[in-house]
């Protein structure tokens, strides 16, 4: 048979892992699709050739919207990250009848409608998987595993930068600060890492999780998000003295239509899979009705795994090409037209059960104080723990609340700071119990 020929936007970490996988299962992946898989080019504007990689010079260029318009071109690549020029060359791949496979979250998550709505109306196909979790392959599993069920949440580790932190955290006794320093020297943090930190990464592919499992459309500023920088060791010593791990879930759920979409540092049991996720591995629990719960773990960054779900992608997507245009499927797991934005629950209504630390003032009555402000908005109490004396005159007050909504902590925290019986603004974190 003809063979299957690949333009690759972009040669950079996980570009050269797909070279690599190419070149190295070549007679595999032939006998696997029934047909050769071709690199035929690669557009990249510092690429040299590369000789372990089989790169030629032959195979570069720097006309990337050239390279996508291409007839001899059958699936496009994009690995060049970012919003543009990714979303361009992505819309003008479909007009030029090639099929799309892509890793990039923040483009889907911000773009998401209009890149799949150009595929749908092409009758083209669209591989996302590598965009969430790395080599776990989600994605396909809510598309097509777990299709015929209804999913009720999903509750994700999908950051490696911040697992690797939390876990250093916990395992080294390290503040947030050296914590991150040393993500930063293993490689596993940007030199920036904002993106990371912030929970913005988490977000985005929060956004996709959102689209699959529930068949709605979700954009990032939809998403209420926290990151993990204020997390002090504490906080860290006390979630584990209350039976629980600290880990910066991403978190959706379905309540009767509305949705819950979050990304913030949640403490979990000790005892719950989740917990026991370290340094940079992923990990996504999802609930289904039927089913219940699945957990999908592995590594969810880096060269190889990322690469690897791309070519997942890459061959998925000839085997339908091969087969005909009636094969190319919906990229969601939905027809487009039935998809509708989301009705999102407001932070102010979600229930929780919450972790709360304050630094209290060391004179009598000040835990009564606290306590009497909490149940005057609605608020009781599972536990209390109160340590000896602090910094100076302060003593650290730890409680872990009964559910409540957010509106009514939020509320009752003001009016604490208000009275001047806590030295500083007090902290919580949010528990999730059954997951």
């Amino acid at each position: 048979m003809e063979p299957v020929r690949i333009a690759l936007l972009g040669c950079g970490t996980v570009g050269s892992g797909v070279v690599k996988l190419l070149r190295r299962n070549h007679e595999l992946l032939s006998r696997k699709l029934g047909a050769p898989l071709e690199l035929a080019a690669i557009a990249d504007r510092s690429l040299k050739p590369d000789r372990e990689l089989g790169i030629t010079a032959r195979l570069i260029t720097r006309d990337a919207q050239a390279l996508v318009e291409r007839p001899d071109i059958d699936i496009v690549v994009e690995l060049f990250g970012g919003y543009e020029p990714a979303r361009s060359l992505i819309l003008r791949a479909f007009k030029a009848g090639k099929d799309v496979v892509t890793a990039n979250k923040a483009l889907l998550a911000g773009h998401g409608e209009q890149i799949f709505r150009a595929a749908t109306r092409a009758g083209l196909a669209i591989g996302f998987e590598a965009s969430v979790g790395g080599g776990v392959p989600v994605i396909r599993m809510l598309r097509e595993a777990l299709a015929g069920d209804r999913h009720r949440s999903v509750h994700g580790i999908v950051n490696g930068t911040c697992n690797s932190i939390l876990t250093t955290m916990s395992e080294r006794g390290d503040e947030f600060s050296d914590a991150l320093a040393e993500a930063q020297r293993r490689g596993l943090a940007e030199a920036d890492p904002a993106l990371d930190i912030e929970g913005h990464d988490s977000a985005h592919k929060l956004c996709l999780l959102v689209m699959l499992a529930f068949g709605v459309m979700l954009k990032p500023a939809q998403v209420h998000t926290e990151g993990i920088a204020h997390l002090t060791q504490a906080d860290i010593v006390y979630a584990r003295e209350l039976g629980y791990a600290i880990k910066l879930l991403a978190i959706a759920k379905d309540d009767n239509g509305i949705i819950e979409a979050r990304v913030h540092p949640t403490m979990i049991p000790t005892s719950n899979l989740l917990a026991s996720v370290r340094d940079a591995y992923n990990a996504i629990n999802v609930h289904s009705e039927a089913l219940g719960s699945t957990i999908y773990f592995g590594e969810g960054a880096g060269q190889m795994p990322t690469a690897t779900a791309v070519m997942a992608d890459i061959l998925d997507i000839a085997r339908r090409r091969l087969a005909g245009p009636a094969a190319r499927g919906f990229p969601l797991g939905y027809p487009l037209a039935s998809l509708r934005p989301a009705r999102i629950k407001p932070m102010d209504d979600v229930i929780c059960e919450y972790y709360l630390r304050f630094a209290a003032r060391d004179k009598p009555g000040v835990l009564g104080a606290i306590a009497s402000v909490l149940g005057r908005n609605g608020i009781s109490l599972v536990s209390v723990i109160q340590q000896g004396r602090g910094v100076a005159t302060t003593v650290p007050v730890i409680m872990r609340t009964h559910e409540t909504r957010e509106r009514n902590l939020r509320r009752a925290l003001r009016q604490i700071r208000q009275r001047r019986i806590v030295e500083a603004t007090p902290a919580f974190i949010r528990i999730e119990d059954r997951l």
